[in-house]
């Protein structure tokens, strides 16, 4: 990642508590990690929370050690806790975002404020699951949590999760399912836990579970993805929220909804970045955000006005066009701002014909056109779930020639600016019950080279709500709406829009069962683009500072890192698979001379013409030493698209000091409910 300015002189002297125990009502002890102010006992002050399961002692340290003695120094407690049977916490956990999460977090809260360094006000901060279950805990309303800050997060688990796109199923959600899978079969630190690491290991191994077999269970929005998910009630958050998003996360489109649909005290804040904090996130410009934290937590928790919030409720990142690279350079472009957000707001039409894309009604009334992707068609898409540590967004469009069909607009005459959701509204009729469309919006540029502005798909039997699906009815037009991805975005003078479609959208979407060609009308499609006519005074909007923490973590690389994402087709067979590898390198911690080792291979495959060839395959190792202790996981989660079923497999194996003590496999097939 890349490292911010390392910051030394602070206001306040830090004192580290590296690990303190706190007790759950029903006895259960969670681990915490704290950073606060040497007086803090004599001048309490609030508390921030950051309340995860990826291990504060190995798993999120490095970021850890960037960022929470940096707010202590600034006179706040810095509070990171594991959540219950994950890291260095007692108990067992059994899923993402239940309610016993939040019953703990409540009681973490309360713990803090009881403490005498804590003045009464506490925060949550986090990002993804930390910040997830910031809102979900604002939510529930506990007195003490005055403020959030929620980064890379989503108000509704089901329209925007790493598990459905458009009611279609991600192929995300294996390669999440096994992480988070290896992620609950970790064991605690001896030199935390003493003695009892064992045991605490044996039980999580046999009970935590394998979560990615719920998922598939629930393929439509019922009570489980509901549950967790703010959109069901935006007035039960009265705490502020500070929402922040990258265009090239997975999590950028609930910050919108956010900012049009909660009463509380709200800002929101889209950069480049991908999945990371923007104080080190890549694509760059990074930020200082600590600082900007910083105004947000003296605002909320110590009463100081710092003007945050008389700044506009958006501030958003338009990058300018730049040529496609799956790699994350620095984006150059300008902040925007805005007053407030209106989602139902259509954007401007364009019409669609055979050959093109134009901003006024055709002269001839367009013709019909029919869609019949083979099922590598989504190629050249980025990962749904990009971190900017390497080569995972979307490469060059043309590479897609062939696999969909396209229409561009003549040269623009004049540059446009693109900020929020693109949509193509029309009507379509489908060959089998289950179908899907993909939709991809770029920028040509006068060379030719396409790069990816947004991209939407739609599994066609969820065209009219995610909880009541229905299949397609044979032979019969239906209306469509497809919403991409919000975007921020300058097109040029010169340069062209692509729009393309595509009847599947592999890798990012497990396919329908059965291949499904889409008779669309191109007399009723129409591309709404979401163009900003106003411009910005420059001079008006306040600049971040610029990106810095505190001292990096100390750590000896043992053995070199690897990573790479290769797209391999099979001349003789036909199939084409896409391979990630990640290897960290054996790394030593040098504060608690913890050695640490993570490899994980995915590797999703399919043919071209079967859509139920497709399958996915994700192998996990994780190890940990110090000294003659040495503790491995191996994992295995595989996924297999039949045509009338999901058959789902997974396997565990744990080993103390190279022998194997425990081994556990999962295996179900799971009905296809109309996906």
């Amino acid at each position: 990642m890349s490292q911010p300015a390392t910051r030394t002189d602070f206001p306040y002297p830090v004192k580290e508590i590296e690990n303190i125990w706190i007790p759950m009502p029903d006895g259960t002890r969670l681990a915490a990690r704290i950073w606060l102010p040497e007086n803090a006992d004599v001048q309490p002050v609030p508390a921030i929370l950051e309340y995860l399961p990826y291990r504060k002692r190995d798993g999120t340290v490095e970021r850890d050690h960037l960022t929470h003695p940096y707010f202590a120094g600034h006179g706040y407690a810095s509070v990171r806790v594991d959540m219950r049977g994950t890291g260095d916490s007692e108990g067992i956990c059994r899923g993402e975002y239940l309610l016993q999460e939040q019953d703990d977090a409540i009681a973490v809260i309360e713990w803090l404020t009881e403490q005498p360094w804590c003045s009464g006000n506490v925060g949550m901060m986090g990002i993804s699951w930390g910040g997830f279950n910031g809102l979900q805990v604002a939510a529930r309303r506990p007195q003490a949590l005055k403020a959030v800050i929620t980064l890379c997060s989503t108000d509704d688990r089901y329209a925007d999760d790493i598990h459905f796109m458009g009611g279609g199923i991600l192929t995300d959600k294996l390669s999440w399912g096994a992480t988070a899978f290896t992620i609950a079969m970790t064991p605690p630190d001896p030199a935390i836990v003493g003695d009892p690491w064992r045991d605490m290991w044996l039980q999580r191994l046999e009970n935590n579970g394998c979560w990615l077999i719920d998922w598939f269970r629930h393929q439509r929005r019922d009570d489980f993805w509901k549950h967790g998910s703010i959109c069901e009630d935006y007035s039960s958050i009265t705490a502020a929220v500070y929402a922040i998003g990258g265009w090239a996360d997975g999590y950028t489109n609930p910050v919108f909804r956010m900012m049009d649909k909660l009463s509380c005290p709200k800002k929101a804040l889209i950069g480049p970045w991908a999945h990371k904090y923007p104080h080190f996130a890549n694509p760059g410009p990074q930020i200082g955000f600590l600082q900007e934290a910083l105004r947000w937590w003296d605002q909320h928790l110590k009463g100081i006005d710092t003007g945050i919030m008389d700044e506009p409720m958006i501030r958003a990142w338009v990058q300018d066009a730049h040529a496609p690279e799956a790699t994350h350079s620095p984006r150059k472009g300008n902040w925007v701002t805005e007053e407030s957000w209106d989602m139902t707001s259509p954007g401007k039409k364009w019409y669609l014909t055979n050959s093109s894309l134009c901003q006024s009604p055709p002269k001839d009334t367009p013709e019909r056109i029919v869609v019949a992707s083979p099922h590598t068609a989504g190629r050249t898409a980025p990962n749904w779930f990009q971190f900017g540590l390497g080569a995972d967004g979307p490469i060059d469009q043309n590479g897609e020639a062939g696999l969909v069909w396209s229409v561009e607009s003549e040269p623009l005459d004049a540059q446009i600016k693109l900020l929020g959701f693109p949509r193509l509204r029309c009507t379509l009729s489908c060959e089998r019950p289950v179908g899907q469309i993909g939709v991809v919006l770029s920028s040509v540029a006068p060379n030719g080279e396409a790069t990816m502005i947004s991209y939407g798909v739609l599994n066609l039997t969820h065209r009219q709500d995610h909880e009541h699906p229905s299949p397609m009815p044979e032979g019969k037009d239906e209306p469509i709406d497809v919403q991409l991805n919000a975007c921020g975005q300058t097109v040029p003078k010169g340069y062209r829009l692509r729009l393309a479609i595509s009847s599947a959208y592999w890798p990012i979407l497990w396919p329908a069962p059965e291949t499904a060609a889409l008779d669309i009308d191109l007399n009723t499609a129409h591309l709404f683009l979401p163009i900003r006519d106003h411009h910005d005074d420059q001079s008006t909007i306040r600049p971040f500072h610029h990106a810095e923490g505190a001292t990096p973590l100390k750590a000896t690389p043992l053995t070199p890192a690897d990573w790479h994402r290769r797209i391999i087709s099979d001349i003789g067979t036909g199939f084409e698979t896409l391979s990630r590898h990640d290897d960290t390198g054996e790394l030593r911690h040098e504060h608690t001379g913890l050695v640490v080792r993570y490899i994980k291979d995915e590797k999703f495959s399919i043919h071209p013409d079967d859509p139920n060839s497709a399958n996915g395959v994700c192998k996990w190792s994780k190890s940990y030493s110090r000294g003659a202790w040495k503790a491995e996981v191996e994992t295995q989660c595989k996924v297999e698209a039949l045509k009338t079923v999901w058959r789902i497999g997974a396997v565990v194996i744990a080993r103390e000091n190279g022998q194997e003590i425990f081994r556990k496999e999962f295996n179900e097939d799971i009905i296809r409910d109309l996906v």
